[in-house]
């Protein structure tokens, strides 16, 4: 254990976060996000859900302040009725860590392709839809 450091941030996870670069995407995924068909890295946090997760990483991982929108969510596909309340939780985790940030609202298939370029994904046990969520590593000044 660490001082400082989350202990829900496993030693795989904080490796990539440290590995990660400028402009670097992470994605916090779902329980039912095809994660390991996704990933180029694949970390499992499956005992837990994303806004612990994104608060550990916000804790630790600047949001990148040179692009519009640092943060991407997977937007409800047409038809579907669904209202993901998990959003507005991850809005105030972001705003307390990062300040007021735009979120971008990716279709799901273009969420998919975005993922597959990602640097990594976390693969949680979350249960709400649409809780997936990407993050653009910033830099630390």
């Amino acid at each position: 254990m660490l001082k400082k450091i989350p202990s829900i941030l496993s030693p795989e996870l904080l490796k990539i976060l440290m590995e990660m670069g400028h402009g670097d995407e992470i994605i916090i995924s779902d329980g039912n996000f095809p994660a390991a068909s996704m990933a180029q890295r694949l970390v499992r946090l499956d005992g837990h859900g994303v806004p612990e997760v994104l608060e550990a990483v916000l804790e630790l991982m600047p949001l990148d302040v040179y692009t519009d929108e640092p943060v991407g969510l997977m937007e409800v596909v047409k038809g579907d009725t669904y209202v993901p309340e998990i959003w507005d939780t991850y809005k105030a985790i972001i705003k307390e860590k990062e300040g007021d940030k735009k979120i971008c609202y990716e279709e799901r298939f273009a969420f998919y392709e975005r993922a597959k370029k990602a640097y990594a994904v976390v693969a949680t046990g979350e249960t709400s839809l649409y809780a997936n969520i990407i993050l653009k590593k910033g830099v630390v000044v």
